[in-house]
């Protein structure tokens, strides 16, 4: 297992933390905003059409990568064209996000390269919406479908009326058709760009560690990395990768801003980065 540690900054003193604390607050704000109108529409069809069928007809679609063929810098320039319709926080394109999210890593672990990556192609896999999947299945929070589903999952109570999996006599009970401790590894979430791109990953063999995988896949499950929910399916193994989930959150996050990075200047450290792990066409 990988050692965790961020360089510490030395500037940082009460009123800086205080300052960052009132910050962090503004981001997912669920109850106000200008584009919420925008960002519960995606979660009420997402919640509504999110179902064990659904999930289980994605991932046989969508498992043997057959689609097409591009490099990993390919699959990025795409999402200059993708603004994530689930998230209250930007409303820019997702590349720059990409971008946003890897330079934050870059700077607090200048020592972990692959790690500078993964917050580069960690949402490579909304390219699906731009392969003709609707957005509400494609971004926004996971969660785990085949069980109940728990307090905070995001407008959990005003969204999933229709969903027909809650009317189900097994579905809606705590395990649902799960074990006590099956394994998140074991568990059917909802599809989206987390699973598909942890697929992509793993179909073309990339030379990442373990952890890089982990975080990929269960990322936007929320739930679980922020709120402490569904511990009841996990495994140590799960409660061991959580901190490196929580570590690339932690970028993925407060690295949004509407200053832009310079990606004309970034692109060729990226690109070594991908010329090391993931070189050359990839199958999608």
């Amino acid at each position: 297992m990988r050692s965790l540690r961020a360089e510490a900054d030395p500037s940082e003193g009460p009123e800086t933390t205080k300052a960052k604390v009132k910050a962090k607050a503004k981001y997912r704000n669920y109850t106000e905003g200008k584009l919420l109108d925008r960002v519960y529409n995606t979660y009420l069809l997402m919640h509504t059409h999110q179902t064990v069928d659904f999930v289980r007809k994605k991932s046989a679609e969508y498992g043997s990568c057959s689609l097409r063929k591009m490099s990993a810098m390919e699959a990025l320039e795409l999402l200059d064209q993708l603004v994530d319709e689930s998230d209250p926080d930007v409303d820019f394109p997702n590349s720059y996000h990409a971008y946003q999210t890897a330079e934050g890593i870059r700077r607090a672990h200048p020592d972990k390269d692959w790690f500078h990556l993964v917050g580069l192609l960690h949402d490579l896999g909304k390219v699906l919406a731009l392969f003709g999947e609707p957005q509400w299945a494609v971004v926004g929070d996971t969660f785990p479908v085949g069980c109940k589903v728990q307090k905070s999952v995001v407008f959990r109570d005003s969204t999933f009326h229709d969903n027909p999996d809650t009317r189900d006599p097994l579905y809606s009970t705590e395990y649902g058709m799960y074990q006590p401790r099956c394994g998140l590894e074991n568990v059917l979430m909802s599809w989206g760009h987390d699973e598909y791109m942890y697929r992509v990953m793993k179909f073309n063999g990339f030379a990442l560690p373990k952890e890089a995988f982990y975080m990929v896949r269960f990322h936007s499950f929320y739930p679980w990395h922020a709120h402490g929910d569904y511990l009841h399916l996990c495994t140590e193994e799960d409660l061991r990768m959580l901190p490196w989930v929580r570590e690339l959150n932690k970028f993925d996050l407060y690295t949004k801003q509407e200053e832009l990075p310079d990606v004309q200047q970034l692109r060729g450290y990226y690109q070594s980065l991908m010329d090391k792990y993931c070189p050359g066409q990839l199958c999608w």
